[in-house]
This record gives structure tokens, C-alpha cells and sequence, in this order.
């Protein structure tokens, strides 16, 4: 897929999208430019519908300490478990697209 880059304006501040450089194996991905932030946004979902009464929906969102020039010290180098603006983050994110899909739709999805 070739690299797509659109840019915009929204209330005063300049947004920059662009798509199929990374991710490639995720069924969609999106790396969102303003300013000095970056965020890379991924989403997939599974072929075949669960056998579930709800709607398997997962988001995950990572801040990576390092990108701010933070890394862990001490003899663990490795992230540590999400923090609670992490998960808050996530809810935030879940409750808005949920209602976007179809009522019956079980496909596992993760964003």
C-alpha cells in the first residue's frame, strides 16, 4: 500500500494523517500528526464472529515514557503495567466507538 498523507485544519490548529507506512499487518492504521504529538492509532478485527452475549471490544493505550525522554531506572528497563490515567484513557476512548458498531456485531476488535 502506498503512503497516503492528508493534512488539515481544525479549530486553528494543523492536523496531519497519514496511513500506509506502518502497522502493516494490523487491519487499519493511522498515524495522527499536531504539533510536536504523535499518535499512532491501530485497529483490527477478527474474521469470524464470537459466540458471545456482548461485544468484545478491547482498547489498549500506551503512553511510552521514553518518547518524552523518560527511561526506567533501576535493574528493570521495561514499562511497567498501565498506569491509572492509562486506563482511564482507554474507557474514554471504548465508550464513544462502542455505539458505533452494529447491535449484534461480536467480532473480537481491538483498538
Amino acid at each position: 500500500m502506498a503512503k497516503i498523507v492528508e493534512t488539515f485544519e481544525l479549530y486553528g490548529k494543523e492536523y496531519t494523517l497519514e496511513t500506509g507506512e506502518l502497522a502493516k499487518q494490523a487491519g487499519g492504521a493511522v498515524l495522527v500528526r499536531q504539533g510536536e504529538s504523535i499518535v499512532l492509532v491501530t485497529a483490527t478485527a477478527s474474521k469470524f464472529p464470537k459466540d458471545l452475549d456482548f461485544f468484545p471490544l478491547t482498547v489498549d493505550f500506551e503512553e511510552r515514557m521514553y518518547a518524552a525522554g523518560k527511561l526506567p531506572g533501576g535493574f528493570i528497563k521495561r514499562e511497567a503495567r498501565p498506569s491509572e490515567k492509562a486506563t482511564l484513557t482507554a474507557r474514554m476512548i471504548d465508550r464513544p466507538i462502542r455505539s458505533s458498531f452494529a447491535d449484534g456485531f461480536r467480532n473480537e476488535v481491538q483498538v
